[in-house]
């Protein structure tokens, strides 16, 4: 492990550093950066324990609108569903019934968060229904909101638009 990825002797400078090298390596300026071969998120999909509570999580809380619920081709019996997370964007689910599926983790190459972009004042108004929910969740920088899903998936409301990250432009 190189001293830049060992956490327990992480000097900032150095990450700082290394961080500039590959941005003056990789990042070109955004008017010389080619086209990227993607059109956008078909959707990310997330392992649901409970169908109908996921549903009533994301459907009902959230205000997502369930838009498919259809058999997994890939796993007979189990469920695969969607929500319309706006801009042609959906996040879907499967269940696995009768697998042994383990509890939500974070691990090298999973699932870190889930970021979604609302209006201002649908954040406020979902962050409002959170807390009426009961939901523990945590406010950032006055735009993001970050809380668990019935299963503990990490799930992040910002009500920045699609491009910007706190008030900068990422894309």
């Amino acid at each position: 492990m190189t001293q830049a990825h060992d956490h327990a002797h992480t000097d900032p400078s150095a990450c700082e550093s290394e961080r500039r090298r590959m941005r003056d390596q990789y990042l070109h300026p955004s008017g010389s950066r080619p086209a990227s071969s993607a059109r956008g998120l078909h959707h990310t999909a997330l392992i649901s324990s409970d169908v109908e509570s996921t549903i009533r999580f994301y459907q009902e809380l959230l205000e997502f609108p369930l838009t498919e619920l259809i058999e997994n081709r890939d796993y007979p019996g189990s469920s695969h569903f969607f929500f319309d997370i706006g801009n042609g964007n959906l996040l879907a689910f499967f269940d696995f019934p009768g697998l042994e599926v383990g509890p939500y983790a974070e691990v090298l190459g999973g699932l870190h968060h889930v970021a979604i972009s609302v209006e201002p004042d649908r954040w406020r108004h979902l962050v409002d229904k959170l807390s009426r929910a009961g939901v523990d969740h945590e406010l950032h920088s006055e735009v993001s909101v970050y809380f668990k899903d019935p299963d503990g998936a990490r799930i992040e409301l910002i009500a920045d638009p699609l491009g910007e990250m706190y008030g900068s432009e990422v894309l």
